[in-house]
């Protein structure tokens, strides 16, 4: 007879997250996971199969997560440039500023190295840089465009403030985003 899960794999991936942030997705392994969700070893290979396997499937769901508050922002913001930069704003709570500009390029390198997970970002990128440019320009092709370019601007604004810190993140980024729209909008 099957055993029951006593915690969902959505909840061990969300628990595992943040183990990923702190250890990189080098360190994680499944001891050190079987810690951070209280869950066996030997339930985890169960479950994933391979340390490998594991990783990504943690990285996959942040990028589900990642998705779902990208579409609920684009679905609450308004289609105004202003709206533009309330939506990327919200996609970066300044709590995780600095743990974003640290740990996070740990996640990133490993995205992009992944075939599968470097597919399921940019899936993501595409889906902001059409929210983005929905509220920029009217001309569909324009509009992605320049939904992919503030985007970019969104992203080197971030790198940029964690090397400076010369003002609060979402200051700093704001202001860049801002200045952006300034050259680009009428």
């Amino acid at each position: 007879m099957p055993r029951h899960k006593m915690i969902s794999d959505e909840r061990v991936l969300d628990l595992l997250f943040d183990a990923i942030l702190e250890t990189g997705p080098e360190g994680l392994t499944f001891a050190l996971a079987a810690k951070a969700c209280a869950l066996s070893p030997a339930t985890l290979v169960q479950r994933y199969g391979s340390r490998l396997n594991l990783v990504e499937a943690v990285l996959l769901r942040a990028w589900d997560r990642l998705q779902t508050e990208t579409e609920a922002a684009d679905a609450e913001e308004a289609l105004t440039p202003r709206g533009a930069v309330e939506l990327l704003m919200r996609l970066m709570p300044p709590q995780d500023a600095e743990r974003n500009a640290t740990n996070g390029l740990l996640l990133l390198r490993e995205d992009i190295r992944n075939p599968n997970l470097r597919a399921r970002g940019a899936h993501w990128g595409r889906t902001l840089a059409i929210a983005l440019g929905r509220r920029l320009c009217s001309d569909q092709n324009r509009a992605e465009r320049l939904g992919w370019q503030m985007a970019a601007v969104w992203q080197g604004a971030q790198t940029w403030w964690a090397f400076t810190r010369e003002q609060k993140p979402e200051d700093g980024i704001r202001r860049m985003l801002e200045d952006w729209l300034e050259t680009v909008t009428p």
